[in-house]
This record gives structure tokens, C-alpha cells and sequence, in this order.
């Protein structure tokens, strides 16, 4: 029976890989709205608690969640088109630096040839395009519209996104006690404890950095604007949004906001000094207040972990296995956590058995 029963879980497990491998062009809605369920739940539990119905709970908690959304898209977007479009016609500039000014110094320094870097035609390309920057919304929606089958499959993944995600929050308690009823009985109880480290470790890796990622992007994007960093609000997000593994965020983006700044305050001694002290500051706070606060004590994912899964699932299954990444990382996680330990108690570990002993 034992042996049988290896081999059910076996089989799931391959089946379910074969699921995602050949339905992963579909997957991605669901996966949003899955995570979407999965981060909200314990907000509509609190409101349960406070008197609210599931169903009031989910509503109240879409409606706030929608109004954070369309008021981003109102007030972030548009800053973001301008910063993009200011960094498209900066990229000649920086071009420019680098063919004559950056790599002379490297090639005297380090003895290369010369003509071992080629920026004519690079730059050609940009400069080629320059007119096209302030229509770049009608370049995206000529694209999105080139194919009107691709713009159904889009504008059905925009409305299947919340709709999926309001009946799963909605049910989302009964969902876990079927399945926790479909388990099998003399199992139950260590399947539980696995899943509940699983899900302590993506709650304190997906919920906890989340919100690090939100506050990092917001106290980088702020810094950066109020030295007067042309180009603040994008290299802040995008130190924010590269928080994800730990360090990387505050190494990319105080690189982009120096090269930045570099170019528009001319190396101009205060200008980069405070852009240092934001990103110092940054930092100081993700690790004295932020991480502590938000993540807490609870064992995440290494940060090598989490840059293997991520890239694994790319390559693997597109946006879907990064979607999946994290979850299923954190699934090995605590199953190679298990099998080390039982492996530290076995004889092959102890040579309890072992004559020579």
C-alpha cells in the first residue's frame, strides 16, 4: 500500500506538470487572480470578524483595491510616459559619453584594442526613432490592435482577472476545508504542517515584500524627486520593483540615479551626494524598520533561491512559471528542509548500523 501510494502522488505530480506545461498560454489569468485571492483572504477574514459577511468583505475589498488601482493609473502612468520618453532622448547623450568619453578611459587603462566597442550604429538606431517618442501610446495600441484576435484574448484576460479572483476569495475558505478533506486520513495532519511552513514562508516572502517593495520604491521615487532628479519616479520604481531579492534594488538603483545624475546635474558634488544619502537612507530603513516590521522573524526564500526560480520558470513556462515560481520554490523549500532533517536522524547519516561501530 505504501508503495501504491508513492506512486498515486508521483503520477499527480507528473500530470499536474503536464497541466501546466501544455495549458500555460491559458494559465496566467487564473494565476493572477489565485495570487490576488491569496493576498487579500486574510484582510476579508479581519473583516469578517468585525461584522462584515464574506461576500460584503470581498466587495469592500475590491472596491478599495480598484480605487488604489485606477487612481495609480491616473497619477503614475502619465509621469512615467514623460520620464520614458525623457530617458529616450537622453540615451544619445549617454551614448555619446560612453563612445568617447568612458571607453578611451577603460582602453588606456586596461591596454584594449582599439574599435573593440561599436556605438555608431546603436545610436544611429535611437536617433532614427526620436520622432516616434511622443505618439508612443499610438505605437502600443497599433501593436495591441495588429491582430484583433490577440486584443479579444487580452481584453478577456482584464475582465476574467477580477471576476475569477472575487468567487475564489469568496469561497476561499470552504475551497481549503474540501481539500483538506479530500487528504488521506492518516496523512492529514503532516500534509498540514508541511503546507501551513509553506505558507508562512510565502507569507512572509510574498505579503512581507511586497509591501518592502511599495515602501522602497515610494521613499526612493520620493527622494530622487525632491533632489530634482529628472528621471526620480522611474528609477525609483524600478530600485522598488528589483527589491524583490534582497540588495539587488538598492545596487540598481543607485547606479541608474548616479549615471542619471551625472548627466543632468554634471557632476555637480551636493546633487550626488544626496543622491547617495537617499539610497543609504533607503536602506538603512529596509533593514531596521522595514524588513523587521513587515517580514518579520519568519524564514524566507534565499535570495539565490528566489533568482533561480524566477529565471527557471521564465525559461520554462513564460509569465506563467513566474507566476509559479515563488509558490513552488517555496513548496522545495520546505521539503528539502524535511528531507534534511529525516536524512541528519537516518543510520546512513549516524552508522548506528554500521559493524565497524
Amino acid at each position: 500500500m505504501a508503495d501504491t501510494r508513492r506512486w498515486v502522488w508521483l503520477g499527480g505530480i507528473v500530470l499536474l506538470c503536464v497541466f501546466v506545461f501544455l495549458l500555460h498560454s491559458i494559465l496566467t489569468p487564473f494565476l493572477v487572480a489565485l495570487l490576488l485571492a491569496y493576498l487579500f483572504d486574510p484582510v476579508v477574514d479581519r473583516l469578517e470578524k468585525l461584522g462584515l459577511s464574506r461576500t460584503w468583505g470581498v466587495v469592500a475589498v475590491f472596491a478599495l483595491f480598484t480605487l488604489i488601482v485606477m487612481a495609480l493609473l491616473l497619477v503614475l502612468v502619465p509621469m512615467l510616459a514623460k520620464q520614458m520618453i525623457r530617458l529616450y532622448e537622453l540615451a544619445p547623450q549617454m551614448l555619446d559619453w560612453l563612445q568617447h568619453t568612458a571607453m578611451p578611459w577603460a582602453q588606456s587603462k586596461l591596454g584594449l584594442a582599439d574599435g573593440f566597442w561599436k556605438f555608431d550604429k546603436v545610436k544611429a538606431a535611437i536617433s532614427e526613432h526620436m520622432g516616434q517618442t511622443t505618439d508612443i501610446v499610438g505605437v502600443i495600441l497599433s501593436q495591441a490592435t495588429a491582430s484583433s484576435l490577440a486584443l479579444i484574448g487580452w481584453l478577456t484576460n482584464l475582465v476574467l482577472i477580477p471576476v475569477v479572483a472575487f468567487y475564489l476569495l469568496r469561497d476561499w475558505d470552504i475551497m481549503m476545508a474540501k481539500i483538506r478533506n479530500l487528504l488521506p486520513r492518516d496523512s492529514e495532519e503532516r500534509i498540514v504542517s508541511l503546507a501551513g511552513e509553506c505558507h508562512e514562508v510565502l507569507g512572509a516572502f510574498v505579503r512581507g515584500q511586497l509591501l518592502v517593495m511599495v515602501a522602497l520604491g515610494i521613499i526612493y521615487a520620493g527622494g530622487l524627486m525632491a533632489i530634482g532628479l529628472e528621471l526620480g519616479l522611474l528609477i525609483g520604481m524600478i530600485a522598488g520593483l528589483a527589491a524583490i531579492v534582497p540588495y539587488m534594488g538598492f545596487v540598481i538603483g543607485i547606479g541608474a540615479a548616479l549615471v542619471a545624475g551625472l548627466f543632468q546635474f554634471g557632476g555637480d558634488l551636493y546633487p550626488m551626494l544626496g543622491i547617495v544619502a537617499v539610497f543609504m537612507v533607503g536602506q538603512a530603513l529596509e533593514g531596521m524598520v522595514l524588513t523587521p516590521l513587515l517580514v518579520g522573524d519568519r524564514i524566507g526564500l534565499h535570495p539565490v533561491a528566489v533568482i533561480f526560480a524566477i529565471l527557471a520558470g521564465g525559461e520554462l513556462f513564460g509569465f506563467t512559471g513566474i507566476l509559479l515560481a515563488l509558490p513552488v520554490a517555496a513548496v522545495i523549500m520546505v521539503l528539502v528542509r524535511h528531507v534534511h532533517d529525516v536524512y541528519k536522524d537516518s543510520d546512513v547519516y549516524t552508522g548506528a548500523d554500521d559493524p565497524q561501530l
